[in-house]
């Protein structure tokens, strides 16, 4: 057992399934010598040399263009778009080509590969550098989507979606990079689709990812120190598939359902929760649903405008405690 940060949990897990599986290459801007801008990817160059592990031009679409063709035409390729505001310049591939090629060609040819980049706020990038975008990919069929809170879900849900037969859009929080926690020795293989109950309770349920997920924790132990109200926290993890039997359950034991969001509100990934709870599981509700989610607004540059619109510990704490009182 190793203690690992965030960032170097990311590499831990795309060297693991490059030594396992030799048609896996990585490519990216200045993913090789540099080791990335966020240094997530240190190491690798040496290890596996400039042939699987390739720095590309400044060309968002030239990145995920050969990482499309690798797949089909038989690698498992790990394309690296620095920033996930980014994926906009590439959306194209991201919506029309990566997830229709297995329909399109009749199951003839698919378009296994994983694409990994920055997300969230947080680190004061600004607005065009600092957007939470999982919504963006969760609204495409044909695509996978994940966002891993800790080193360990980095490492297994990594290497599950490189092994996947379809393509994964895999986002990092920037602001968990230097976050760490014990991974285990040995080869990490988690599943795609799966939540985590990190902590149990019994009065409601706090739906959270990626960098929401310590926020709902901190938050939950307030609220059961201070207002004694216990709370279950789910780490969701993956977007799509969604695990909507651990969700319902929660939210049959407990009653009550509140989703940390980092999206802007929205179309934010709880509003799709918020329906499926609502059809679901409306019997089981003994509450309304409650979204607790960044403004409709464009992140401001200012660090303390940036740390006002985010959900924070202390929001958590007030608007869950005056929606139960």
């Amino acid at each position: 057992m190793a203690e690992l940060s965030y960032r170097d949990a990311v590499a831990r897990g795309i060297a693991q399934e490059m030594e396992r599986d030799e048609r896996v290459v990585f490519l990216g801007e200045d993913v090789g010598k540099p080791g990335g801008v966020f240094k997530a990817t240190v190491g690798l160059y040496d290890r596996f040399g400039p042939k699987r592990v390739r720095d590309t031009p400044i060309s968002e679409q030239a990145i995920l263009g050969a990482a499309m063709g690798a797949a089909m035409t038989g690698l498992r390729p790990i394309a690296e778009i620095m920033f996930s505001d980014f994926l906009a310049v590439c959306f194209d591939f991201i919506a029309n080509e990566f997830p229709k090629t297995r329909y399109m060609t009749n199951g003839q040819m698919g378009c296994p590969l994983v694409v990994r980049t920055g997300n969230g706020a947080g680190s004061r990038f600004g607005a065009q550098h600092s957007q939470s975008v999982e919504n963006w990919s969760m609204m495409i069929p044909g695509l996978k989507v994940v966002a891993p809170s800790s080193p360990v879900d980095v490492v297994g849900l990594l290497a599950a979606s490189v092994r996947d037969q379809n393509p994964v859009i895999f986002y990092e929080h920037k602001s968990l990079y230097a976050v760490k926690g014990e991974v285990p020795d040995g080869e990490i293989l988690d599943t795609l689709g799966t939540a985590k109950i990190l902590r149990p309770g019994r009065d409601a349920t706090i739906l959270a990812l990626a960098l929401m997920v310590p926020r709902a924790l901190d938050a939950a132990e307030v609220l059961a120190r201070e207002h004694g109200i216990d709370c279950e926290v789910i780490d969701v993890r993956s977007l799509v598939p969604l695990d909507t039997q651990t969700i319902l359950g929660s939210i049959a034991r407990t009653g009550r359902l509140f989703t940390v969001e980092e999206n802007p509100r929205l179309l934010g990934w709880g509003a799709e929760i918020a329906s499926i709870a609502a059809d679901e599981a409306f019997y089981d509700l003994d509450g309304p649903i409650v979204r607790i989610t960044t403004p409709h607004i464009p992140l401001p540059a200012a660090d303390n405008l940036e740390d006002m619109v985010l959900p924070t510990s202390k929001r958590i704490v007030e608007k869950i405690t005056r929606s139960m009182s």
